[in-house]
């Protein structure tokens, strides 16, 4: 086709130009979104591309060909940024020449419009051919739909593309099942995902259309309750998407959320992913429960010719093994028993649920619908039974998750717990959350089961495990909200009033041990007392460890690691010997150490830092690897000022995190008799990446940093500026805080801020004012928040006055902020 027949075009109504400004219209059309809108669209396209191979099949002369919609647009639906999926089929009559010319007059049109184009021509016998061989080409043929040309021609291969399909189901269905798993690894799954793929990730539109392609080997079905609003809830969200970023995109970034979410007419962000969320729930259920049954039916198909042969001819009978009161085991899956009356026994979910869990297998669809469906409510108190089966099916370990979501797909979680509503698919904007709130508290079981050896009431555990963050589903605190949820849940579950009191407790202080551990000082008495307060009892305190390691493993990999762990257990440590009355109420300062005597004897004598680098012993991680724990940094110097900022500058420039600091100044004797101050500062490193830098490095640029020829504010802005940050993102603000009755011994400031290299040093730096001394820090990193605890005293080691510790924290983050 030359230019000139394309500018012809152009001038016509039905070529690219009008073509392009009904498109647009349509797009603008703001009474007419989602299925509509992409009918409309799909069948505007048709009547242009319709009209164009048309004219050119009459001007190139070609007889018995016709034009296929195949894919997205196969099936009619069209998002405003959709490429276009098409198949020239030709009977092969024709002169090659010519289906080429014919192939140029539809497809330069499409590509003039900057229209994305996924184009073929082959004939009937090659098109089968190719789907024989390509799986991806079989599932889009799957969705053919006659567009123009001969009609025959279409109909004719979509039946034959069809009973291929059927005919090779046993093979093809496994090789399907094996691209969607595969997939699924690559880009994980939607319903969790901040950031999700609304098309390839698990549980998105790829996945719905593996589901069709499965119905139509009439082999299986997945269940239709809510399938096709889940799908049509993705594809709005795609449309919008692209209305939005004008681009051809299926992942929902952050920047991009608020705006999709006012262009579907929803209250915020939060709303469209859970509203996204609830879909991909509904679609990753679907496929479970069929890919479930396909591979029962394969199962069952290739077993039967030698079942038969051995029973004679006769068809075999499958074995329904009892598994408790009402449930048994048949074909790999846990079915009511035939004498099971749900609407005479109120507890048979829960039995049900929990004797799936403990036996390792799926429960089936129709057996939760039923119970669903039939199932009384229960009576409030629950009986014990009740509660015994929700302990039996939280303490199931791993084997709980599929159980535990088949009931949730079916309205039997929300009929059981109605606060889990409020939590159910909410998601959770901080990074290092693995899970949705409703995931996390089921995956904080499942770990917290691990745990329950070392407890005296696993009940207890896992059933707080279950509710620490329900919660997050209200306004304000939500440890303080969950309190409250709590004593209703566990008082309508049927715990008695001090049972009650110890699960509202856990809740209410499930942060506890891992905020103080990791941002106060142990070795301060009134730590230890402020934690034993709120704990009260020793068995309260065991509890709330295992809850405390179970959530933490629960959300991620960066919240828990051997380090935590060891603060966490130290802590816990401390705190049972204060409540078994063994600690003393006041701190009796630690000696030196001979290396902490015998570094400060060497800074004296030479009137500069001295340094050394021990490695800690390395603890086994979960997995039985081991774990490096961080490095001890010792260094020691002569009194002066700057010094919190230039070492926690030089650490910064090497690429070490801090974990810890302690800082406390040593009086030595001079050779002239007198008294001379040495600080000692003992620090926890680790090292980013790569290995660790010398300790003679470190000491040099530390000695520049001091006297002034190492710039390193400079340095770290250079490395800041070239810090990745995520695009369209804002960090909010720093905060600064004195925590209130923190320590007899010194005052505490808190900051919050966005972590970023040398935060440590900016700190100190702002803390360099007169008549001000910094003991020690405590660092605690989440993901891109830090939480950074200084503890400051006056000039003679007292606590600072509360106007001049309030004065000092305003003017920590005026400097933060600045």
């Amino acid at each position: 086709m030359t230019s000139a027949d394309r500018t012809n075009d152009r001038t016509d109504d039905s070529g690219p130009s009008g073509y392009a400004a009904a498109r647009l219209r349509l797009l603008q059309e703001k009474a007419q979104p989602g299925a509509p809108r992409r009918s409309a669209l799909a069948g505007l396209t048709d009547e242009w591309i319709g009209a164009l191979f048309t004219s050119a099949a009459e001007a190139a002369g070609v007889r018995g060909a016709a034009l296929v919609a195949v894919g997205g647009y196969g099936r009619g639906e069209l998002s405003p940024r959709s490429d276009l999926d098409l198949l020239l089929l030709h009977d092969g009559t024709s002169d090659a020449s010519a289906v080429a010319a014919l192939a140029d007059r539809v497809w330069y049109p499409v590509w003039d419009l900057g229209i994305a184009l996924d184009h073929s021509v082959r004939t009937p016998g090659e098109a089968r051919r190719t789907a024989a061989d390509d799986l991806k080409v079989h599932l889009g043929l799957l969705d053919a739909r006659h567009v123009a040309g001969d009609l025959t021609l279409s109909s004719g291969l979509r039946t034959a593309v069809l009973a291929d399909w059927r005919n090779q189901a046993p093979k093809r269905l496994p090789e399907l099942y094996e691209l969607c798993r595969e997939r699924a690894e690559r880009q994980g799954e939607l319903q969790f995902l901040l950031e999700p793929d609304l098309k390839e990730a698990r549980g998105g539109l790829r996945d719905a259309t593996a589901l069709r392609a499965v119905a139509a080997s009439w082999l299986a079905d997945a269940p239709r309750a809510g399938l096709d609003e889940a799908r049509r809830r993705l594809l709005d969200a795609r449309d919008a998407l692209h209305l939005v970023t004008g681009r051809a995109t299926d992942r929902l970034a952050l920047q991009e959320q608020d705006q999709v979410a006012a262009e579907l007419g929803l209250l915020d962000a939060d709303v469209l992913l859970r509203e996204v969320y609830e879909a991909a729930r509904t679609v990753s259920y679907a496929s479970d429960v069929t890919w479930r049954e396909v591979n029962r039916v394969l199962r069952s198909r290739a077993a039967r010719p030698r079942l038969r042969s051995l029973l004679g001819g006769k068809a075999p009978v499958a074995e329904r093994t009892p598994l408790a009161e009402g449930v048994v085991e048949l074909e790999g899956e846990v079915v009511l028993a035939r004498t099971a009356r749900p609407e005479r026994d109120p507890v048979l979910p829960l039995r049900a649920a929990a004797a799936a869990a403990q036996a390792g297998l799926p429960i089936s669809l129709h057996a939760v619908r039923r119970l669903a469906a039939g199932a009384r409510p229960l009576p409030v108190p629950w009986p014990a039974e009740a509660r015994e089966q929700l302990v039996t099916l939280l303490g199931a370990g791993e084997s709980t998750v599929p159980v535990w979501e088949a009931l949730e797909a079916e309205g039997l979680i929300t009929r059981l717990l109605p606060d889990w509503e409020r939590v159910r698919c909410r998601p959770q904007r901080n990074p290092v959350h693995t899970w949705t709130v409703d995931r996390h508290l089921v995956e904080t079981a499942v770990r917290a089961s691990a745990l329950t050896r070392r407890v005296g009431r696993p009940d207890l555990l896992l059933v707080a495990a279950l509710l620490h963050d329900i919660g997050k589903g209200w306004p304000g605190d939500h440890s303080t909200a969950g309190e409250v949820i709590t004593r209703d849940v566990a008082g309508r579950i049927g715990f008695d009033a001090t049972d009650i009191g110890v699960l509202a407790a856990l809740v209410r202080h499930h942060l506890l041990l891992i905020d103080t551990a990791t941002r106060r000082d142990l070795d301060d008495p009134a730590t230890v007392r402020s934690v034993a307060d709120a704990v009260r009892s020793v068995s309260t305190l065991e509890l709330l460890h295992a809850l405390t390691e179970a959530d933490a493993l629960a959300t991620g990999p960066a919240a828990w690691s051997a380090w935590r762990g060891s603060l966490v257990a130290d802590l816990v440590k401390r705190v049972a010997a204060v409540l078994a009355g063994d600690a003393p109420d006041e701190p009796v300062p630690a000696a030196p150490s001979a290396e902490h005597e015998r570094l400060a004897i060497e800074a004296l004598r030479t009137r500069e830092p001295v340094l050394a680098l021990h490695a800690r012993p390395e603890a086994p991680h979960e997995d039985h690897s081991p774990e490096p724990v961080g490095v001890e940094l010792l260094i020691a110097l002569p009194e002066q000022p700057g010094v919190l900022p230039a070492a926690a500058g030089v650490l910064a420039l090497h690429r070490l995190t801090v974990r810890a600091a302690d800082l406390r100044a040593l009086e030595l004797p001079t050779e002239l008799g007198q008294q001379a101050a040495v600080l000692l500062l003992s620090w926890r490193v680790a090292a980013e990446y790569g290995s660790l830098p010398q300790a003679a490095r470190l000491r040099a640029d530390l000695i520049r940093a001091l006297d002034g020829s190492l710039d390193i504010r400079a340095r770290l802005a250079e490395r800041e500026a070239a810090y990745p940050r995520r695009r369209g993102t804002t960090a909010p603000p720093p905060t600064v805080r004195v925590a209130p009755a923190g320590s007899r011994l010194a005052t505490v400031i808190e900051v919050r801020a966005q972590d970023a290299p040398g935060l440590l040093h900016r700190i100190g730096r702002a803390l360099e004012v007169p008549r001000i001394r910094v003991r020690s820090a405590h660092i605690s990193t989440l993901g891109a928040n830090a939480v950074d605890t200084v503890y400051v005293t006056g000039p003679e080691g007292e606590p600072l006055p509360p106007d001049a510790a309030v004065e000092l924290a305003r003017g920590l983050e005026a400097a933060l902020r600045g």
